[in-house]
């Protein structure tokens, strides 16, 4: 029980660290661009043609470390706009907390800047969180959502995920995250400034309502792993409260499923079975 107990506090580490023209201010290797957005320089990516989708990482992660096995799949068929948030990989930070709201807002803005009147989107742990904001606050801009291994309530998840926000470790950050960080950004503190208010927003989480979920109109797929942190119990009341909401469970960790970083397995197949699987969702009729 001791090592399940450490396993469970080291989990939110893993976890968390698992437009127009005139805006545009640089292009970078990666054929990234930035928008000046809500006094935050915010940097993003667009690949491929055909309808709009937007990826938004999971917490302590980067376009890269969550999307990079599932992203080329995507751009064949839809215009894919990948999107780092506050303070995250390319991203500026602004002098103030990150918040869910924030970063919905944020996304919204960016496709208002872009001319883009609506969009799927498809967002991953903290990510998913963001999407869920967006269909509350922005349902103008909201096609379909995919919210993928996210939760809406503190209860979704064992306790002792909670306990290890309460004296949480740099150390226990995975070094993948760090790495890619790292190839970003050099300066150390502008990593430990991630780190702290990617914490500090988990550590002061509160629960959506149910009326709050109840409220997002948007068609919504809903997915976790087998082995995921979200139980399925949780997962499948999300499903249900969402008006038009479905769901999947599938073989897998925390965003193993879709080829995270954390879960280096070249040889899987998942990531294709799991594109397959959004691609239906969004183009089936609802």
């Amino acid at each position: 029980m001791k090592n399940v107990n450490n396993t469970l506090t080291q989990i939110p580490l893993i976890i968390m660290a698992m437009m127009t023209a005139s805006n545009i201010q640089a292009q970078t290797k990666e054929q990234g661009q930035y928008a000046q957005i809500n006094g935050i320089k915010m940097y993003y990516e667009v690949h491929g043609t055909g309808k709009p989708l937007v990826l938004i990482h999971g917490g302590g992660s980067t376009i890269k470390t969550s999307f990079s096995k599932v992203l080329p799949i995507f751009a064949k068929t839809h215009q894919v706009i990948a999107v780092e948030l506050q303070a995250h990989g390319h991203t500026g930070d602004r002098d103030a907390p990150e918040t869910f709201k924030q970063d919905a807002d944020d996304v919204a803005e960016l496709l208002k800047q872009l001319n883009i009147p609506k969009a799927d989107i498809f967002g991953f742990s903290n990510g998913g969180q963001t999407a869920l904001q967006l269909g509350i606050d922005h349902p103008d801009r909201v096609n379909k959502l995919i919210v993928a291994s996210a939760f809406y309530k503190r209860d979704a998840v064992p306790a002792g995920f909670w306990e290890g926000f309460k004296n949480p470790q740099f150390s226990s950050m995975p070094q993948i995250y760090k790495d890619e960080y790292a190839k970003i950004n050099s300066d150390p503190a502008a990593l430990m400034n991630m780190f702290n208010k990617d914490v500090q927003r988990m550590l002061i989480f509160k629960d959506w309502t149910d009326d709050q979920i109840r409220s997002i109109q948007a068609p919504t797929l809903v997915v976790i792993g087998d082995r995921d942190l979200p139980t399925p119990e949780h997962t499948a009341q999300m499903a249900h409260v969402l008006p038009h909401g479905r769901l999947a469970i599938l073989p897998g960790g925390h965003g193993e499923y879709f080829g995270e970083a954390f879960f280096p397995d070249k040889d899987s197949k998942m990531p294709e079975i799991f594109a397959a699987l959004v691609e239906d969702f969004l183009t089936m009729a609802h």
